[in-house]
């Protein structure tokens, strides 16, 4: 009887550890959680077919006003995992109206199709790039990832030529923000999507800005701190008192504090 009662919170813990296992996709990548799309006045739709089958949808919001100026920027989204396309086009167009906007709806946030995961977003974040410089040939691509975003473009920054790279709330690898979140869990041993953006960006030399909220209990000060040891070229670097990782964005001083990154970015 003794043993029995011993064992049960063996079991009781075995139990919770396979089932943070099965699901952490679900739990990653909440897409069935995500809103519908509402499509933004005067966006243009847009659409990509992935080489394993799967067809991405985005959407293109042209700078204000008419063409943007020779030479600006063109802005390419990455939202957090319970963003869709449209909400994180029109946030970052009315950040920034007189600059093109392209944002894409992860893999498996509908309507887009297929399964997400990191290397699945990871993957299509190269597909995407190439189709915006194909579209807009000559035009300077600047990524802005928010939250796992960040890792998305981390990823593409390492493997494409961008002109800058602004991270909001990011951190030195996924895996290790979901340790600090779990550290009752052997996370690192079955964790599936490290997305190791530290290591991603340690030795590029493009520009760099990060943004992060100083009452950031997801990402925490550490995560965030190992990423900017590992960037050769932070141009711009703002902690946002009291702002937490959900509540920074509406803050005035997160959007002042990314005009201020962008303007970085470009000198």
């Amino acid at each position: 009887m003794i043993w029995k009662l011993l064992l049960a919170p063996v079991f009781l813990y075995f139990i919770i550890v396979l089932a943070m296992f099965l699901f952490q996709d679900r739990l990653l990548f909440p897409a069935a959680m995500v809103g519908g799309a509402r499509m933004p006045p005067g966006a243009e739709l847009l659409r990509l077919q992935a080489a394993s089958g799967e067809t991405l949808h985005g959407l293109h919001l042209p700078a204000a006003g008419g063409p943007a100026a020779a030479g600006s920027p063109l802005l390419l989204g990455f939202g957090g995992n319970g963003w869709n396309a449209a909400a994180a086009a029109e946030y970052l167009h009315a950040l920034y109206p007189d600059h093109d906007v392209v944002v894409f709806h992860y893999r498996g946030y509908a309507p887009s199709t297929g399964r997400a995961g990191a290397a699945a977003l990871t993957a299509d974040s190269l597909l995407v790039h190439d189709e915006v410089a194909r579209r807009f040939p000559g035009r300077p691509i600047v990524a802005i990832g928010f939250s796992v975003g960040t890792g998305v473009a981390a990823y593409l920054a390492s493997r494409r030529n961008l002109a800058g790279l602004i991270l909001v709330t990011p951190f030195d690898s996924l895996r290790d923000v979901a340790a600090t979140q779990y550290p009752w869990l052997p996370v690192r041993l079955l964790f599936r999507h490290p997305m190791p953006s530290a290591e991603w960006l340690r030795g590029r030399r493009l520009p760099v800005a990060i943004l992060a909220g100083g009452s950031d209990t997801l990402v925490r000060p550490e995560c965030t701190d190992a990423l900017r040891k590992a960037v050769p070229n932070l141009v711009f670097d703002r902690t946002i008192a009291g702002a937490g990782h959900n509540d920074i964005y509406q803050r005035s001083a997160f959007q002042l504090a990314m005009d201020g990154a962008l303007r970085a970015i470009k000198r």
